[in-house]
């Protein structure tokens, strides 16, 4: 099955570059599998749904907050969303959210068939960007329930 690991952040907000982090560490990681994408999503938010209308499996590799303790990967199944305290506001700050919220509603080719999200809470350490990148790209080549 094809994968694509999406890293997304703001390189210039010090608790969002997690993504970003995450992206540089797989670039290291070559050759990637050919069935695996990688793609530097940054703050392309609703520009990134082209990616997603190609079946196979999504990654999104980004900072979150509130889900665990500083230093914790975070996985969340996304097939139905993100799970958010924003109640339906869906400003520039929606982000992932959003995204997936529309989705269903605005797709011209395949959905994906698994959405995951890899989330590190707070700020990143070396190891912990290590540790999110082989998640991601483990997931991305094996899926969710078959991850370890």
């Amino acid at each position: 099955m094809k994968g694509c690991i999406i890293c997304i952040g703001n390189r210039f907000v010090q608790e969002d570059i997690a993504g970003l982090a995450v992206f540089a560490e797989l670039e290291k990681i070559q050759p990637l599998p050919p069935q695996i994408e990688l793609i530097e999503g940054g703050v392309a938010g609703l520009n990134l749904l082209p990616l997603l209308e190609q079946g196979g499996r999504v990654v999104f590799v980004d900072s979150v907050k509130g889900f665990g303790q500083p230093g914790e990967i975070i996985l969340l199944d996304c097939r139905d969303g993100v799970p958010t305290d924003d109640a339906g506001h869906f400003d520039h700050g929606a982000g992932l959210a959003y995204l997936l919220a529309v989705l269903p509603r605005v797709c011209d080719g395949e959905l994906p068939e698994e959405i995951v999200l890899v989330g590190l809470e707070g700020l990143c350490t070396e190891k912990s960007i290590k540790r999110a990148a082989r998640l991601s790209l483990d997931i991305a080549t094996h899926g969710l329930k078959d991850t370890g």
